[in-house]
């Protein structure tokens, strides 16, 4: 078992704040990129979009 002071430390993808590891993330410690759902749900929103207001796209 470690102890909260030895745990390994990551830096967000979108927000740059450092985390640590947790153990629900265990087995995936090396894929894990984002601090919370919000900054992973930041990433998801990003990628979509591409400069275009899509409610005004949808009005015309």
């Amino acid at each position: 078992m470690r102890r909260k002071g030895n745990l390994p430390v990551k830096t967000c993808a979108i927000c740059g704040r450092p985390f640590a590891w947790r153990r629900k993330w265990a087995r995936v410690w090396d894929e894990v990129r984002y601090c919370s759902e919000r900054c992973r749900a930041q990433r998801r929103s990003a990628a979509h979009d591409d400069g275009h207001d899509q409610a005004g796209d949808r009005a015309r």
